[in-house]
């Protein structure tokens, strides 16, 4: 089945509104996986806005991906995944807001907490959200090092890529180990309801994946609605987040976890 991993960049950021430690990152991580969801994914950025360095240290504090039901002292079962996103050249960065631990740097955060899996993204340190891809081309040299590294830590490495196939092509030859499809496109032209071409276009991607040997994640805008007919050969995994974080305030974690994964075993 497509495994489904859940992003806590918003409930971070609600919590983040006001000086309080509620709502905890933690105690959703457990909410969403006590509900069947195979994982979880943040994507802390330097200025610390939604997640922060500590809340993911938090998360990682169990080898399973996140810290115990504080409530129960009971951990996740076996084999859930913990994703942490960001741009692998992200720098050290003070912090500006009183009580919030200083950024160490993308990489000495996951060198600290050594998540299952890490997806670098080309996101600059001001962007509102990630809006596209690698280009390997002109960034391959930068990190084929940096995935060597990931991989020493033991954390798997997917890129952040749009879906051309003449740029997925390149990745072997760094060492990454899946991509991740940016499905913006994807889901800008399904609200349009021309999405057809648009979906070609990331399926011949995603056969140029599976024949350079990568696994293939998806993510960015997918929702209950467009995932319906995101039909993508050999799809490992979907991240979901601001749109769960919609759904959830309407209908609650558990049944939400579950429409999403009766969508997925659909596909």
């Amino acid at each position: 089945m497509i495994q489904l991993s859940i992003n806590l960049n918003k409930i971070a950021l609600i919590r983040n509104a006001r000086d309080t430690r509620h709502p905890d990152p933690c105690e959703f991580a457990a909410e969403v996986i006590r509900a069947g969801a195979h994982g979880v994914t943040v994507h802390p950025r330097p200025d610390q806005r939604h997640i922060r360095a500590d809340d993911c240290v938090a998360l990682g504090g169990t080898s399973l991906g996140f810290n115990p039901d504080r409530a129960s002292g009971q951990s996740a079962p076996a084999g859930i995944e913990f994703n942490i996103e960001g741009n692998p050249f992200a720098a050290a960065q003070p912090s500006s807001r009183y009580g919030v631990s200083d950024y160490p740097g993308f990489l000495q955060l996951v060198e600290a907490v050594r998540p299952e899996q890490v997806t670098l993204v080309p996101d600059a340190d001001d962007q509102l959200t990630s809006d596209h891809g690698f280009d390997i081309a002109r960034d391959g040299e930068r990190l084929a090092p940096v995935i060597e590294k990931l991989k020493s830590l033991g954390c798997r490495v997917s890129l952040f890529m749009d879906p051309d196939p003449a740029q997925i092509e390149r990745i072997p030859a760094l060492g990454a180990d899946r991509i991740e499809l940016y499905t913006e496109s994807y889901a800008r032209a399904h609200e349009r309801g021309e999405y057809e071409a648009v979906l070609a276009q990331f399926q011949e991607a995603a056969t140029a994946a599976t024949a350079n040997g990568l696994g293939i994640n998806a993510g960015h805008d997918l929702n209950l609605n467009n995932l319906r007919d995101f039909r993508i050969p050999k799809l490992l995994e979907v991240s979901i987040g601001h749109a769960f974080t919609i759904d959830a305030l309407r209908w609650g974690i558990p049944e939400t976890v579950r429409r999403y994964l009766e969508t997925l075993s659909a596909l």
